[in-house]
């Protein structure tokens, strides 16, 4: 063991965790989704609201607490895991209780969302916008010109599936904050494993007091 290790190691620096920053925009979508999208006396509402936040304050928190307790980080690290956990249901019954898509990962626009790398919500709001004008070009394009043995679509009847007539801007908020929760959810995994590995082979507080005291002594 080092005779260079610290009672209290360097801890915090959440900030800079990419789980942290997906959790964070994960949070500022679901406050303006649930503004926009779910209805005010829901009490989903703020369920929703308060998982997502349990996500970023629990990591931080977690991360915060690391430097006197590696069990108060795992155990608070899990706590973010599971709110997300929660939260990426939410999303999931959204989209099914109201008839609309739940994107495949291979999906075009969630190919093209992964691209843009969105880092706020004015990022998403530009991606939807794109996809919404995406889908109504793609729409009168098929008007114009529908297939081959397909009867033209008049006003009022619904387009060919294929031009996805369903994605809504509902339902590209939703998917894309599923996409990030998916990434997010990922990385928290590999966090807590990560953090229950150190904590088996390295101990905490506790065990780090033993070791800097046994080392005094000895010298």
């Amino acid at each position: 063991m080092s005779s260079e290790e610290r009672l209290i190691p360097q801890h915090g620096g959440y900030r800079g965790l990419k789980s942290f920053q997906l959790a964070q925009l994960v949070y500022d979508i679901t406050v303006r989704f649930c503004e926009r999208y779910v209805e005010r006396q829901s009490r989903t509402r703020d369920q929703m609201v308060q998982a997502a936040r349990s996500g970023t304050q629990n990591i931080a928190e977690g991360s915060q607490a690391s430097g006197t307790s590696k069990k108060t980080e795992l155990k608070l690290t899990n706590v973010a895991r599971a709110s997300l956990e929660e939260l990426r249901l939410d999303y999931e019954d959204f989209l099914r209780q109201r008839g609309l898509p739940l994107l495949p990962p291979d999906h075009p626009a969630l190919v093209r969302f992964r691209a843009r790398r969105c880092a706020t919500v004015e990022e998403v709001r530009a991606w939807v916008a794109d996809e919404r004008g995406r889908t109504r070009t793609n729409r009168d394009a098929h008007e114009r010109h529908p297939e081959p043995g397909s009867s033209a679509v008049s006003v009022g009847e619904s387009p060919c599936p294929s031009v996805s007539p369903f994605l809504t801007s509902s339902a590209l908020v939703a998917n894309a904050a599923l996409s990030l929760l998916n990434l997010c959810c990922h990385l928290l995994d590999r966090q807590l494993a990560a953090q229950a590995q150190a904590f088996e082979s390295e101990g905490g507080f506790t065990e780090r007091l033993y070791r800097i005291r046994s080392q005094r002594r000895r010298r």
